[in-house]
């Protein structure tokens, strides 16, 4: 089992810089690739970025070149830096570990991009 808490959501204003962190604790060995999904409300859950054992990353093209993805050597905190928000990046954001027994979620951080 593996357990993700997410943190560092808020409140900011559009063009700003906004960090989410990701604890991750439990079976870290038998993950394999860790994403960062967000919904917004009356839409479907969205994925943000992922990044794999080996560090490669990937993005969709809606955040590719404003959000970056990155883990610590112990790949226990997942980061997501995200620059140059727009309200459309407001949602609720989630972290997410796929290992061979399935996939875990934490329980969300709400950003907001508002002036």
């Amino acid at each position: 089992q593996v357990q993700l808490v997410e943190s560092g959501g808020g409140l900011v204003q559009p063009g700003g810089s906004l960090r989410l962190s990701c604890a991750v604790s439990g079976s870290i060995l038998t993950i394999d690739t860790m994403n960062w999904y967000r919904q917004a409300p009356g839409h479907e859950r969205e994925w943000v970025a992922a990044i794999t054992r080996r560090g490669n990353t990937g993005y969709p093209h809606s955040v590719k070149g404003r959000f970056t993805i990155s883990k610590d050597n112990a790949g226990t905190t997942l980061y997501l830096q995200m620059n140059n928000l727009t309200p459309n990046d407001t949602a609720v954001y989630y972290c997410n570990a796929e290992t061979r027994r399935g996939a875990s979620w934490g329980q969300g951080t709400q950003v907001t991009v508002s002036s």
